[in-house]
């Protein structure tokens, strides 16, 4: 199913999907907000395992990584938050880490976008995200 990101009346949580082919119009089930962000970050992690050919598996991975892969983690953390506008919390729930690991990773990012490549390949991935998610959340 695919969301459609329309919030339901009243219920800023749930997201309604749209049926696939096949489904009963009638019984379109609500998304949660979470699962969403669950299946936003998933994607990102996706495109920047494509972006930097890195494994997506050492992306996901949980715990310490080696400075490669953690800079790529928090580029797409990065855009996450700054360009898909998603909390810090959803963030970190989607890449299996805490809250104040997505603020040091966006500090962190901010921070070296001083390098003007570096900020060239930041502006890649955010246009890339924007471009992968302009239906779905409505950019």
């Amino acid at each position: 199913m695919q969301a459609n990101l329309t919030p339901i009346p009243d219920d800023p949580v749930h997201l309604t999907t749209e049926p696939e082919a096949g489904d009963c119009p009638g019984h379109v089930l609500p998304k949660r907000k979470d699962e969403i962000a669950l299946e936003v970050c998933e994607c990102l992690i996706d495109i920047a395992s494509a972006l930097f050919a890195l494994s997506s598996k050492e992306l996901r991975k949980a715990g310490r990584t080696s400075q490669p892969v953690s800079r790529v983690r928090q580029i797409a953390m990065y855009v996450a938050h700054v360009v898909l506008r998603m909390t810090m919390s959803d963030v970190g729930r989607g890449f299996g880490r805490d809250r104040t690991t997505v603020m040091h990773a966006c500090q962190t990012i901010e921070d070296l976008r001083d390098d003007p490549e570096f900020d060239r390949v930041v502006h890649m991935f955010e246009q890339i995200a924007s471009a992968a998610f302009r239906s779905r959340l409505g950019f």
